[in-house]
């Protein structure tokens, strides 16, 4: 099994794409350090204070899945204060 998490975050106070870059590749590492997943930008790659991140995970265990997702959901929310969270979706497949 596929899961695949997608969050739409706003990034307040970003004055350019090289500072919404600064502020996401941190981020992005770190989601792929502490929880072992793949974690890529996805969407609105141009706009400033924006962007649509993906993190991905395989394994055998749905429900364990499903857990681990919402556990990265819940630490980008209430552990990285450089982001607010704007939407976010779980796909098992």
């Amino acid at each position: 099994m596929i899961g695949i998490l997608t969050i739409h975050l706003q990034l307040p106070g970003c004055a350019s794409l090289k500072e919404k870059r600064g502020r996401l590749k941190p981020l992005l590492a770190r989601l792929h350090r502490q929880f072992n997943i793949s974690a890529a930008e996805m969407d609105l790659q141009d706009k400033w204070q924006e962007s649509i991140i993906a993190c991905g995970m395989v394994g055998n265990d749905r429900v364990h899945l499903e857990q681990s997702l919402q556990a990265i959901l819940r630490w980008v929310e209430h552990d990285w204060r450089d982001v607010t969270v704007i939407e976010e979706k779980i796909e098992l497949i």
